[in-house]
């Protein structure tokens, strides 16, 4: 059983009897307090989808839950659903929109490495890969002979998604996005 230190964003733990998937983390450290850090989750029950959140000191014994991880490709949205393929099998995996509402913004129809979280054989969750590559639809023009310093702009991406980019990319031009620090990471290698 791993402790509160130990849980990242998208693990899933059984807290309550109850199946939790963990959306968020902040960790803080209390002034004049000896002792570690505590933590502040926000989490989904998979299965009534109510968010809560909880606080743990970092030392707290939590017990990840049972879950299976699925490769799968997204397909297409049908209504408030997105709806993912396995990747193996074919079976379709249907997740709503609100649930993975952050993950949205980084996927399109070639995004590799999705994986479909699965407990108690019901989809609750999406883990993206660490990079993704998307579009640029709309950046200001790029600078003529802007050099590669840490001056950056605002892009928009195909998926909607607004990160800041250097000052030499252009609308248009594929770049590759580090998913977990929502950040530019280079130009992207294919396209």
């Amino acid at each position: 059983m791993p402790k509160a230190s130990e849980i990242k964003k998208n693990n899933t733990i059984v807290f309550n009897g109850k199946t939790c998937i963990v959306r968020d983390i902040d960790r803080s450290v209390p002034q004049g307090r000896a002792g570690g850090s505590i933590y502040r989750m926000r989490m989904y029950d998979v299965v009534s989808g109510a968010k809560f959140d909880e606080t743990f000191k970092d030392s707290d014994m939590l017990e990840m839950a049972d879950l299976v991880r699925r490769p799968a490709m997204f397909s297409y949205i049908d209504g408030d659903e997105y709806v993912f393929l396995d990747k193996e099998d074919y079976t379709p995996y249907h997740l709503n929109k609100e649930s993975i509402a952050d993950e949205v913004l980084f996927i399109n129809e070639d995004t590799d490495g999705l994986l479909v979280v699965i407990v108690s054989d019901v989809p609750v969750a999406l883990d993206l890969p660490m990079s993704v590559e998307l579009e640029v639809t709309e950046t200001d023009p790029s600078i003529k002979g802007a050099s590669a310093t840490s001056r950056t702009k605002p892009a928009t991406l195909s998926t909607g998604l607004v990160v800041q980019v250097p000052e030499y990319i252009s609308t248009g031009e594929w770049v590759k996005i580090n998913t977990e620090e929502r950040k530019f990471q280079s130009r992207a290698d294919k396209h």
